[in-house]
């Protein structure tokens, strides 16, 4: 049940940017006359559709490839490759006998349709959910740093204070781009003694197929709030309500101490120390092969702050989100391009989206928050200067408006098709990289 959930939000999710990314397009070639022929979610390869109806002399229908969608517009070089029409003569409702500056905002339509999308979206989640975070002031212990953290420097029980010098108000901020994109400087209090350290460039290939405890969560105590029955903890006595203090005499009071003694005694029996109604005790207590002993921890104590805005208010904020997710995206293909951050590690394919980001369980903000993240993302891609995509013909059209005169018929045929293998290796890539993933 959890797949098909998965694979409903991904093919609602981008069904719904995709129609209204190819409207974007639709509805700029209809305001200047152009004919529109087909208006399609999903290709219709080889002549193959689910469904189609036809009104006002325009096809409108869904293909069977669910690799995107498409407006056919009338006298444009495109995916259809239709060069017998392109061969008679220009007819004034043609794309190619529009000016320049008209086909140019035609090819614009859709990428600005999908960054209104984008913003409304967040706009909306931003008045209904306002902004919920973890300030630091909450963060009484410290950090716990997972093994990301670690190779970096950091140590539990550290203080974060201050990125780039400006002080740490959301412990959230630690896990946004500022941090794993920009080049950024932490400054940290380690038991009294102030430190800066750096974040490495190339932090997002340790992070990028890590939970973000991997990297960095809060330091929280260890309290017992159910044991799991017949399990080590159970057996040796523990119940719930005892705090833990220590294994075999070495400190595992937090967590991260607690993970980092037991992965060490994987199917031993250590002597855990604990405090219960004022009282300390030891127990003898095995530890499984996971290095685990069989209980759950309290939940944190941690209270969480929540940002409320009014209706006019939440766009500025929603904008700054929607418009941030996109200028992070431009600077991962910044770094990658850079050698800082392998492509395997940055770019996702559809299976990644569904299993990692919608997930197998409906929750209407969460769905939302990642159409928003898909619909800025979608974008960005279509802007990339690559033949075929919006991107592309958009420098070949500022090309020609440069030049004065258009490319020739040929030539964009030529950079239409190395635009497909592009897009296809792109795609094989990005779905071969979610199987490894998946599978590995």
């Amino acid at each position: 049940m959890e797949v098909l959930v998965m694979i409903g939000q991904l093919l609602l999710g981008l069904s719904i940017l995709i129609v209204l990314h190819e409207g974007g397009h639709f509805l700029a070639a209809r305001a200047f006359g152009i004919k529109v022929e087909k208006f399609y979610l999903f290709f219709d390869a080889y002549g193959f559709k689910l469904f189609s109806f036809t009104y006002k002399e325009v096809e409108y229908g869904i293909g069977w490839l669910p690799l995107g969608g498409y407006v056919k517009i009338a006298g444009m070089i495109d995916e259809s490759m239709d060069t017998e029409a392109m061969a008679l003569p220009p007819q004034p409702w043609e794309f190619r006998s529009k000016p320049a500056w008209q086909r140019l905002i035609v090819m614009l339509g859709g990428v600005t349709v999908n960054i209104i999308v984008g913003i409304f979206i967040f706009w909306m989640l931003t008045y209904k959910y306002g902004e919920t975070y973890i300030p630091n002031s909450e963060l009484k212990y410290g950090i716990a740093p997972g093994i990301v953290g670690e190779q970096m420097g950091l140590q539990g029980g550290d203080k974060i204070i201050a990125i780039n010098g400006k002080k740490l108000e959301r412990f959230d901020d630690l896990r946004s781009s500022k941090v794993l994109i920009d080049k950024a400087n932490i400054t940290i209090d380690r038991n009294g003694e102030t430190k800066i350290l750096e974040v490495p460039n190339t932090i997002l290939n340790s992070i990028a197929d890590a939970s973000p405890a991997d990297f960095i969560s809060p330091r929280m105590k260890v309290q017992i709030d159910s044991v799991m029955v017949g399990g080590y903890a159970a057996k040796a006595g523990l119940l719930k309500g005892d705090l833990i203090l220590s294994v075999n005499g070495e400190s595992a009071m937090f967590y991260d101490q607690l993970k980092t003694v037991l992965a060490s005694q994987k199917n031993q029996t250590v002597q855990v120390t604990a405090l219960r109604n004022g009282g300390v005790f030891t127990l003898p207590v095995m530890v499984s092969g996971e290095g685990t002993i069989g209980f759950v921890i309290k939940p944190s104590d941690i209270k969480l702050k929540t940002q409320s805005y009014g209706f006019l208010a939440a766009l500025p904020a929603g904008t700054a989100k929607a418009w941030g997710s996109f200028i992070d995206g431009a600077k991962g293909f910044g770094k990658i391009f850079r050698g800082e951050v392998r492509a395997d590690k940055a770019l996702s394919g559809p299976i990644t989206i569904a299993r990692k980001l919608y997930g197998g369980v409906f929750d209407w903000a969460r769905f939302w928050s990642i159409t928003g993240l898909l619909s800025m993302a979608l974008a960005l891609m279509n802007i990339l200067p690559i033949p075929a995509l919006d991107g592309g013909h958009s420098v070949f059209l500022l090309v020609e408006m440069i030049k004065g005169k258009p490319l020739s018929d040929k030539f964009m045929e030529r950079a239409q098709m190395v635009g497909f293998v592009i897009l296809a290796a792109l795609m094989v890539f990005a779905l071969g990289n979610d199987i490894f993933k998946a599978v590995f």
